[in-house]
């Protein structure tokens, strides 16, 4: 099937340039929220990136306003599913609202309407059956920021049809993203299983006072030739996005080894969640500096 018309449900960081890219790319977009503070600040955003990206030369004046015009948004969700082709989801990772979410604008997509979602961890199989045409619904994962990361993960669950998988694969490269197609479902895909893993022992030091923050992330820097260390990473990606993906995995297995370590919860509860707070594993301002 051809996507013409796309819907993004969610006006965070996400969802948000995850719309822009997509009109960028020629798609007629709506980004869907129900919260207005949500939708002001995704506007302004847009409004001022666009600008930001001509005045620096680095767009044309009539590339940046083509693209703005093939983006709306709207705090209407039946507005958001009406022709919709295909609807994204970028809400929280958490179970529960991913399936609300998708049964409520399922009242008013076409039936050939796909639903992909941009889960960093939770299998589409989970919520598949929220909307009347589970061979419809995908794991579709962008990365952070997602205007600029090339890299999207597509999920194949057992009840994805090769016609929704070949589908997504193609709007994915049309959208100038590099896909990578996971052949079976498995919680955090290929990426956030490594990185996971990483993360879940670089914290296990920090807990145990064997190294500081800034030591363990030199060492992953300098001795695995990494860009970003762990830590550096959670700031940057959200402490707050880590302590709930963890939660959610734990009320998921019960299992105590799937629960935040110390540093995580301790940053949690301080509201210190990285970059977008100012402070996170380190500080953030003229100088960043061990926290």
């Amino acid at each position: 099937m051809r996507i013409n018309n796309v819907t993004v449900i969610g006006c965070g960081t996400m969802g948000n340039q995850i719309a822009m890219q997509a009109a960028l790319c020629g798609y007629q977009v709506k980004n869907y929220d129900l919260n207005r503070d949500m939708i002001q600040k995704a506007e302004k955003f847009a409004c001022d990136w666009f600008a930001s990206r001509v005045l620096k030369g680095k767009m044309a004046q009539e590339t940046a306003a083509e693209a703005q015009s093939r983006l709306v948004f709207t705090d209407c969700l039946e507005n958001a599913g009406v022709g919709a082709d295909l609807v994204i989801e970028a809400v929280p990772d958490i179970l529960e609202i991913k399936k609300q979410v998708l049964g409520s604008i399922d009242r008013y997509t076409p039936e050939h309407t796909i639903y992909a979602s941009n889960s960093s961890y939770i299998v589409s199989s989970l919520f598949a059956d929220a909307v009347q045409r589970p061979d419809k619904v995908v794991n579709f994962h962008f990365f952070n920021p997602a205007l600029v990361m090339q890299l999207v993960e597509i999920v194949k669950g057992p009840h994805a049809s090769g016609e929704t998988i070949d589908t997504v694969m193609e709007f994915a490269v049309s959208i100038k993203k590099t896909p990578v197609l996971v052949k079976k479902e498995i919680y955090g895909f290929v990426v956030n299983r490594i990185f996971s893993a990483v993360t879940k022992e670089a914290c296990y030091l920090l807990d145990q006072d064997i190294a500081s923050a800034e030591d363990i992330d030199l060492a992953v820097r300098k001795g695995l030739n990494h860009p970003l260390g762990p830590l550096e990473l959670l700031d940057m990606t959200g402490i707050d996005l880590e302590y709930h993906v963890l939660m959610e995995r734990y009320k998921m297995t019960g299992d105590p080894a799937d629960k935040p370590s110390a540093a995580i919860v301790e940053h949690f509860a301080k509201g210190e969640y990285g970059r977008k707070t100012g402070k996170g594993f380190y500080r953030y301002g003229a100088s960043k500096e061990d926290s």
